[in-house]
């Protein structure tokens, strides 16, 4: 029997990927913090072959101990649904000669900075790039580069829309690179992250991101989601929608973008999430990439809409077997997010969506827990994914959805 580990269950993606580990018959040892593991739910331990409790605070001491543990239980692959902990999967992966990515790229499928310094050598479409260590220095640098105003800034190893802005003028920049370093370490496990901020041009157009498999440098392409976002001075996702709805030429333009960026990036066997802009044109630019499995349940979305399992497809490739990427299906799937309207105590959430489109609903928080001000992807209380036969229709009923809700708050 095969041996996996995995790099953290308690995320979105973990889930996803015991269940298929279990459907593939493979072994599952988790890599995680002690005090975290205690508040495994149930259906998560039971699927888990073994744990081991490693500093996940301190990437060397956690490389260390993690090869010596693998090499110990026979591990035949690592992977990881947790965002910070790609550039681990590769170190690990290429250190006991598994598949992996580049190992000497690792940093900059993480980095933001890293990512925009590979992109431009290797004359990738992104958004021009610069860096800043303090909001001191921020209008000079950005004055020197050339920008126009919206600029975007962002925490070089953040997440999840954390600490991103969109800045209209000069005067509010230093808030902004203020706010991107106000997160020095990732929650919850501790781990350091650098603080300098990068500010880039506003790209505009629709935002996609793209689902791809990779195995022996080969790219998958599983299905382009199309993203909501807020359009405020923040830029929380609030929903996504498997498959967007787009033309061959437009389909065409963004796939070639999207692997000129992962070879630039040294991706050769896993899964790779792209958020990309497209614009009127049909040219695109890379926003970002992840080596990892996407968030925001978009694996359940593309497996909704496809029937492939990006989860299993994922374990293959990193246990060195080909994947199973071939559609089953043609339909469409949406995930829509309930965000409160204001801070405040949250006292209920009224008229769910029901019926047979509705996949699944999940409220995240009691009555009674103070919310902060709605800002980013932290600040949801909730979902609902549908389904449907087509993008057009499962986009019509989740906006009859979020419509219907009502969300009180004290």
């Amino acid at each position: 029997m095969k041996k996996l580990l995995l790099i953290e269950a308690n995320g979105m993606a973990g889930g996803d990927l015991l269940d298929a580990a279990q459907e593939l018959g493979v072994e599952v040892y988790v890599a995680t913090h002690e005090e975290l593991y205690c508040h495994y739910r149930h259906e998560l331990k039971e699927k888990i072959t073994g744990t081991i409790f490693v500093d996940l605070g301190s990437i060397e001491t956690a490389v260390r101990d993690l090869l010596s543990f693998a090499r110990e239980q026979g591990v035949d692959g690592v992977v990881t649904g947790w965002e910070f902990f790609s550039p681990l999967v590769t170190r690990l992966a290429a250190g006991l000669g598994l598949p992996a990515h580049d190992p000497e790229k690792a940093g900059g499928a993480r980095n933001k900075r890293v990512m925009a310094e590979v992109f431009e050598a290797a004359g990738v479409p992104a958004p021009r790039t610069v860096v800043v260590a303090s909001a001191a220095e921020a209008p000079v640098v950005v004055a020197r580069a050339g920008f126009e105003y919206p600029v975007v800034v962002k925490p070089c190893e953040n997440a999840g829309s954390v600490g991103v802005s969109v800045v209209k003028r000069e005067e509010d920049l230093a808030a902004a690179v203020d706010f991107a370093q106000g997160w020095p370490s990732e929650f919850p496990h501790g781990t350091p992250l650098e603080t300098t901020v990068v500010i880039q041009e506003y790209i505009g157009g629709k935002e996609f991101s793209i689902e791809t498999v990779v195995f022996e440098e080969k790219f998958h392409h599983l299905a382009i989601t199309e993203k909501f976002t807020t359009t405020d001075a923040t830029r929380a996702e609030v929903g996504h929608t498997v498959p967007a709805a787009l033309d061959s030429a437009a389909r065409e333009a963004i796939l070639t973008t999207v692997e000129q960026g992962l070879t630039a990036l040294g991706f050769r066997y896993g899964v790779a999430h792209t958020e990309l802009k497209l614009l009127p044109d049909n040219t695109a630019r890379i926003i970002e990439v992840g080596a990892r499995p996407p968030g925001d349940h978009i694996v359940k979305l593309v497996q909704q809409a496809t029937g492939v399992s990006e989860a299993r497809a994922y374990i293959q490739a990193a246990l060195g077997e080909q994947p199973d990427v071939l559609p089953a299906h043609n339909r469409a799937a949406a995930i829509r997010f309930f965000t409160p309207p204001s801070a405040g105590v949250f006292r209920s959430i009224e008229n769910l969506p029901e019926g047979p489109a509705t996949v699944a609903t999940a409220i995240y928080v009691e009555p009674g827990k103070e919310l902060a001000q709605p800002q980013d992807n932290i600040s949801r209380i909730g979902h609902v994914i549908l389904t449907a036969d087509s993008t057009a229709e499962v986009n019509r009923l989740a906006d009859e959805a979020l419509a219907a809700v009502r969300i009180g708050v004290a």
